[in-house]
């Protein structure tokens, strides 16, 4: 890691913001993954609020924005230049549905945490939603970089322009 990398990522670079959006939902998952141990040695305090708060605007907002970008942007576009990468979109397809559903299940917890301070977690529930993530993302970033390897710049650009406009409407 370059603590003195200063190079912010922007949408003339699509599938850097892709991966930048992996890394908050890696960094989130992390988050996610060390609720129950936190609110079993501290209880619900305000850093799990203000945790449960973060991950749930960026998992509400962003989130179905990225799903959005790679489904009807970068997976089409990706398709046309490097066509062996259609049953990984197929397959990425079909898990964005159960990462939505397993957002909604982590999200009713959330709810029931906000709500009752000692109410504990479903483990469960928080341990299938940071799978989903791990095996997704898995499959999808191999595709990101068939994208650098196959498809041209020019048509990168026209994408991250789209995915740009997407977050002003």
């Amino acid at each position: 890691m370059n603590l003195f990398n200063t190079k912010s990522v922007t949408f003339d670079e699509p599938i850097e913001m892709l991966y930048a959006c992996h890394g908050k939902v890696r960094r989130f998952c992390s988050q996610v993954e060390m609720l129950p141990g936190y609110i079993a040695e501290n209880g619900r305090n305000q850093t799990v609020l203000q945790a449960v708060r973060q991950i749930s605007q960026y998992f509400n907002v962003a989130a179905p924005l990225h799903h959005e970008d790679e489904e009807e942007n970068f997976f089409p576009l990706l398709l046309q230049y490097a066509p062996q990468a259609q049953e990984s979109v197929d397959e990425l397809r079909r898990q964005h549905q159960s990462l939505h559903d397993n957002w909604n299940a982590l999200y009713a917890e959330f709810g029931k945490l906000e709500a009752d301070a000692d109410y504990r977690p479903d483990t469960a529930v928080l341990k299938r939603f940071t799978d989903g993530y791990a095996v997704h993302l898995g499959i999808e970033e191999p595709l990101f970089e068939l994208g650098k390897q196959f498809v041209p710049q020019e048509k990168l650009a026209e994408i991250g322009k789209i995915m740009a406009a997407r977050r002003k409407r």
